[in-house]
């Protein structure tokens, strides 16, 4: 081969690696059985916050189409962003059609030990259920229904624009709050970079936040996130610029498709 193609096809590979690129976006998975309550009431504004930590899911743009999902599908908050369609099934109080409705994860269904799992235990392991926000349930079935069963799956989250980093911490401790995620939603690591070091393993804190033990202040700081169900890994160059303080949202150009 020509030396001179030989080094643009290097070039063409690296920066496609800088990039995050994949040869498919996330297609979801398959259909499965669970069942589905609701909490709150038609304002949601009850689902408010959540094991995620995602804050005001309409500031964060996951608004009412969101759930919390029991122990099991929570997965130790590795599940939070992903987005799974619902639908009502078996049931007479289905809507005709039996329609479905996608939604974000955002919370955990705690177990509910005084209970039996058949019998308001809904939440405990092993139950695969969803505790929709009213809203999301009125979509696919009468809410007096009280619980229904439903086949689920996960499906690829559309996101508008980039990736969003809320900051927390202090000047050596960086807590990011990583939401807007799109493709397959999750992370599974992440590593960020100042403009003067290199790149710095963060640990998952809970929900869908990592932290960094490091002092990063007055450097503009970059991401390198690697989905937990596709293992894409992504860059988000210069999401924050070195003026950064916690309390902050930074919205990044890079995303999972």
């Amino acid at each position: 081969m020509d030396q001179r193609l030989y080094h643009k096809c290097l070039v063409i590979l690296s920066v496609m690696g800088m990039l995050g690129t994949s040869s498919a976006a996330y297609a979801g998975g398959p259909w499965r059985r669970a069942s589905a309550t609701f909490y709150g009431d038609e304002t949601a504004r009850d689902t408010m916050g959540g094991a995620c930590g995602y804050g005001n899911l309409w500031n964060s743009g996951y608004g009412a189409a969101t759930s919390a999902l029991s122990t099991v599908l929570f997965n130790d908050g590795y599940s939070c962003g992903q987005c799974f369609q619902v639908r009502c099934v078996s049931s007479p109080n289905c809507y005709y059609g039996s329609p479905a409705t996608v939604v974000t994860a955002t919370n955990i269904c705690p177990p509910n030990w005084g209970q039996n799992s058949n019998n308001g235990g809904w939440c405990n392991p092993p139950r695969a259920h969803f505790d929709l926000t009213k809203p999301a349930f009125m979509k696919i079935a009468n809410w007096k229904a009280g619980i229904i069963p439903v086949s689920y799956r996960r499906v690829a989250c559309r996101r508008t624009g980039g990736i969003r980093f809320k900051f927390e911490g202090n000047g050596y401790w960086l807590l990011v709050y990583v939401m807007n995620v799109g493709g397959a939603g999750d992370i599974k690591s992440m590593a960020v970079k100042g403009s003067r070091t290199n790149w710095i393993s963060m640990s998952h804190n809970w929900g869908a936040s990592y932290q960094a033990f490091s002092s990063l202040y007055g450097q503009s700081l970059s991401f390198r996130l690697t989905s937990y169900t596709t293992r894409q890994t992504i860059y988000a160059w210069n999401a924050a610029p070195a003026s950064w303080s916690a309390g902050q949202t930074y919205k990044s150009n890079a995303n999972f498709s």
